[in-house]
């Protein structure tokens, strides 16, 4: 639900206005009506903002940029040496300063490599070793070469000035160094990071304090100021305490207009809270629409469960979801989300019970499963005596399929009941006609059609019904969907609606096939992994069988489980965000509520 808010309006004598700032930050509740033009020419504002990303970047590499970039320089070294061994260890641990007294003594002394192939040994060479395919040798000649430097067809290698028990001495080296380099940075973030954290806070409030006053209009040859802001109308009589005790201050309050691009403090119940983050994903709410969490919630929830559909993948969500929640398992990205994940998890373990999926086991048709457990699964509703004979299943669809796209009726139904009444609201009724003709025409004809699939209705009723409602809805669709034209404008307005509204729809209906097509593919190669490591287990198993069991099936389930999570994300929020919010004519273009308060609220 979107909270009510109330327009203030406030003029300030200019001696007072600091004081004044002070106080309405202090009272935290309004959001300062801020202005874009002036921020990119303001140094001073520019500065500040400069300095506010360097402090954010701190904190997100959590060290600071000494020890980082201590950090990136050891951890390259230790590359390049490393390096350097495989590079070096063929040729053993020589000694770099007797090679160097053979040259002071006029020997001619060359390493070279070349394929094994191409190795020819009348050039006389000494091999040191082969590796890659490739023959390492050395060349030594008693004074200088007759044919001059390079003169054998093999590519030459300069040597490192170390050998390899040297450069493996250099390794521990560097080792050490990134060992005390590691402590450093947990020291780091054990004292530093806080006296960081509260420079930042104080220079987001400064960046604020110079936001409300580029914000601020000059009035009166600058003796006057004037602002804007809003202030939730549950909170406007501790505002309005705080103003009358503050001198020099004028103020008017009065109800947002249409013109004002009003802020959005959304107000929802714990369950629906929890996928506010969606809706901020795609944008907030302009202040006349609706708010789109508390239907975008459950049916995401719905859907990412149906995409996951597995009760064993749904308990490890709970537990991950639980160990983020209580930082015992720290992953950057999925900070703060830890409620979220778990309650996907509930609602994947809820699902997947039902269709009978656990690790890619199939429960309902396991022995080792109590009967009566099966009761609530969706293949108990459909066999013999339930709602659905399973011969007539399998000579159609599959039942999940069907389920899938009726869930996409009913949330594109859902979508365009919204739209109409929301736009209705916006813009009157007469804006509207052709989409409440078109609800008319597509809910009305489904509850007819179940109503009489039912015996409700007779043949006779269906047909007269149907009629009655084709024929209403025709009226808003091709005559009455914009009352200030011409009517023969309308009807070709109508016939190019009709056209995309049917294409559009049916589309649409089928997109949400997929949330039936990612539940089956899970579970198949869920199953797939548990084939596998049965067939590596064997009939007698062994302890080598019973490790490759547990490794295969192990590593199978968590990429899978990481797959299915990545499509089950993906997906649903696409259903949201196209299909719903198109056929709901959401638009998302409102901005979040960002009281002017102190940073540490």
């Amino acid at each position: 639900m979107i909270e009510q808010m109330t327009k203030y309006t406030f003029l300030v004598f200019h001696g007072d206005y600091e004081a004044f700032l002070t106080k309405l930050r202090e009272a935290g509740v309004v959001h300062i009506n801020e202005k874009a033009e002036g921020y990119a020419d303001n140094e001073n504002l520019q500065q500040v903002l400069a300095q506010a990303k360097d402090l954010e970047r701190i904190l997100k590499q959590g060290a600071s940029d000494e020890l980082m970039q201590e950090r990136i320089n050891l951890e390259a070294q230790l590359a390049t040496t490393k390096a350097e061994i495989r590079r070096m260890r063929v040729w053993g641990d020589f000694d770099i300063k007797k090679i160097q007294s053979l040259r002071e003594d006029g020997y001619d002394l060359h390493f070279y490599t070349i394929g094994a192939s191409q190795y020819k040994e009348e050039w006389g060479g000494i091999v040191v070793g082969e590796a890659d395919g490739k023959v390492y040798f050395v060349s030594l000649t008693p004074g200088p070469s007759p044919e001059g430097e390079g003169s054998i067809p093999a590519e030459e290698i300069k040597l490192n000035e170390h050998n390899v028990s040297e450069l493996e001495a250099d390794v521990k080296a560097i080792e050490n160094k990134l060992d005390t380099n590691a402590k450093l940075i947990e020291a780091w973030q054990q004292s530093d990071r806080q006296k960081v954290e509260k420079e930042l806070q104080n220079v987001q409030q400064t960046i604020d304090w110079d936001k409300v006053e580029l914000a601020t209009d000059n009035l009166a040859e600058d003796t006057l100021k004037l602002v804007e802001g809003f202030c939730p109308t549950a909170n406007q009589a501790q505002l309005e305490q705080v103003l009358a005790t503050t001198e020099g201050v004028y103020y008017e309050a009065a109800a947002p207009s249409k013109e004002d691009n009003t802020p959005i403090k959304l107000s929802n119940n714990w369950f629906t809270r929890l996928f506010k983050v969606l809706t901020g994903m795609y944008g907030w709410p302009h202040y006349s629409e609706f708010d789109p969490t508390p239907i975008l919630g459950p049916f995401f929830l719905l859907f990412f469960s149906l995409c996951i559909g597995d009760a064993g993948y749904g308990l490890l969500l709970i537990l991950c979801g639980y160990l983020i929640h209580k930082g015992k398992l720290k992953i950057e990205m999925f900070e703060g989300l830890g409620p979220i994940i778990m309650a996907l998890g509930v609602g994947s373990t809820v699902i997947g019970y039902l269709m009978g999926g656990f690790f890619g086991m199939d429960i309902w048709a396991a022995n080792w499963f109590p009967e009566a457990a099966k009761v609530p699964m969706f293949k108990s509703w459909i066999g013999e005596g339930g709602v659905v004979p399973v011969a007539a299943m399998n000579q159609s669809f599959d039942v999940m399929m069907v389920l899938a796209i009726v869930i996409g009726v009913i949330h594109l139904c859902l979508a365009m009941t919204m739209k109409c009444i929301c736009f209705t609201q916006r813009f009157g009724f007469k804006q509207t006609i052709s989409a409440w003709g078109w609800l008319i025409l597509i809910l009305g004809g489904l509850s007819v059609m179940i109503l009489s699939s039912l015996g409700l209705f007779g043949p006779q009723t269906t047909s007269l019904l149907l009629i009655i409602i084709a024929g209403i809805s025709a009226l808003g669709i091709f005559i009455f969907n914009d009352p200030s034209r011409n009517p023969l404008i309308n009807i070709g307005a109508g016939l190019w609606d009709t056209y995309g509204m049917v294409t559009g729809l049916l589309g649409d209906v089928l997109s949400y096939i997929r949330l039936y097509a990612l539940g089956l593919a899970g579970g198949m190669l869920g199953q797939a992994f548990n084939d596998l490591g049965l067939m590596v287990l064997g009939d007698n198993p062994g302890v080598g069988t019973i490790i490759g069991f547990v490794l295969i099936v192990t590593f199978g389930h968590v990429l899978n489980l990481l797959m299915s999570c990545l499509g089950a994300f993906v997906h649903p929020l696409r259903l949201t965000f196209v299909e719903y919010f198109k056929n709901a004519g959401y638009e998302g273009s409102g901005k979040e509520y960002r009281p002017f308060a102190l940073k540490d609220r």
